[in-house]
């Protein structure tokens, strides 16, 4: 069998999966008590970023994930900046992450006007590797009064952002130990990896903060949405300080102690996301099922089948090909027949807002991107009209 045969014979495993018609790459189940909650959201008035809901739904994202405390913004890109904010990043100063990352990440640092250093990550995982991290940093750092600084450059490096790529962890505990030996804030950007563990601990969790994701197209989602999660309960006051306009709180008054942000989560969002989190285990559990179709079917037509790591759940499934011909045969067929596939993200350090970032070469980086296609992830809809909360 060729590799055109394997495909195409895996698009026809994608039907029997996902079924007849317009296959979405990832879309949302509201099977719950999602409707419900917007009707007692509605009702009650307390439809703005003031309501019962945002508590709640803190507290769950919080339990679940194993934090003390989970912080409730607009969007995972709010939720980044602000994390980057109190972890001390400044104007030129550097955060070392990943150019294989949605632009969100870089956004976030533009928004501070810190500078992205870009280091590659593993082919296996997607996400940074701490080998080339480890590699960079003996090459080109070195501790002094105040921290640790590029030596080319002259910059502070100020933190390290990793990502969880598609939901699958990156090698998050040999980078923790990296960034305690150089004293570099770990922030992990864990918007793609609700679901996901390594061990016992959820990602989000190793460092100083995490930060997640609730947008349309996420596992659970709040239409938009964002979360802080943090064990420090100094920087969790600090962070719903912020979001909420810097204002302190008083019963009439008006007044804003320092520049804030209006970016706390609304009532409404939030009381999508209680009703999301009471069906995350079972939309888990459906989409493991897919996983292991997915990764029988590629292991029996010989396609590279990116498979999450135990304990991690794939938000995206990703297949990697041989090149970016085939890659580009694959995309166009699949879409023409109204199966959604995307290839994965043009390498940040290709975009003209970055292109002048120092990298490592990024040679893995290059590679993946060039032949890492996502294919359709979503609940299948015969399945999601049976889940209950």
């Amino acid at each position: 069998m060729t590799t055109q045969q394997a495909l195409e014979e895996l698009l026809s495993e994608i039907r029997v999966i996902h079924g007849d018609g317009d296959i979405p790459l990832h879309r949302p189940v509201f099977a719950g008590n999602e409707r419900r909650y917007l009707v007692e959201c509605i009702d009650s008035n307390f439809v703005s970023s003031v309501g019962a809901r945002v508590t709640e739904f803190e507290q769950r994202v919080a339990a679940y994930t194993g934090c003390a405390h989970a912080v409730a913004v607009v969007n995972g890109t709010a939720a980044l900046h602000v994390a980057l904010r109190l972890a001390g990043v400044r104007r030129n100063d550097e955060v070392l992450t990943q150019a294989l990352t949605f632009v969100a990440t870089c956004n976030a640092l533009a928004y501070i006007e810190a500078h992205a250093v870009f280091v590659d990550v593993d082919r296996d995982t997607l996400g940074l590797s701490p080998s080339a991290l480890g590699s960079w940093l003996r090459t080109n750092a070195e501790r002094r009064a105040g921290g640790t600084y590029n030596r080319s450059t002259g910059c502070r490096i100020a933190a390290c952002v990793p990502m969880h790529t598609f939901g699958h962890p990156c090698r998050i505990e040999e980078i923790q130990s990296l960034c305690a030996e150089w004293g570099i804030p770990l922030i992990e950007d864990a918007a793609e990896s609700l679901g996901s563990k390594v061990g016992d601990r959820h990602t989000g969790s190793f460092g100083l903060m995490g930060t997640l994701s609730f947008n349309g197209n996420k596992v659970i989602t709040t239409g938009g949405g964002g979360m802080i999660l943090t064990n420090d309960p100094a920087r969790a006051a600090r962070a719903k300080h912020l979001t909420t306009t810097a204002k302190r709180p008083h019963a009439w008054e008006f007044f804003h102690d320092e520049v804030g942000y209006n970016y706390r989560l609304p009532n409404l969002n939030a009381a999508l996301g209680c009703a999301q989190m009471e069906m995350l285990p079972s939309m888990l559990r459906v989409k493991a099922g897919i996983a292991e179709r997915y990764a029988t079917a590629c292991e029996r037509l010989g396609i590279h089948y990116v498979k999450a790591p135990p304990g991690a759940a794939s938000w995206l499934h990703s297949i990697v090909l041989d090149d970016e011909s085939q890659r580009d045969w694959f995309l166009k067929v699949s879409n023409e027949r109204k199966i959604m596939t995307r290839p994965i993200w043009r390498l940040m350090s290709s975009l003209p807002a970055f292109a002048k970032c120092q990298n490592d070469g990024l040679a893995n980086s290059n590679w993946l991107e060039q032949r890492v296609v996502n294919i359709p992830s979503s609940v299948p809809d015969h399945i999601a009209r049976t889940l209950t909360p």
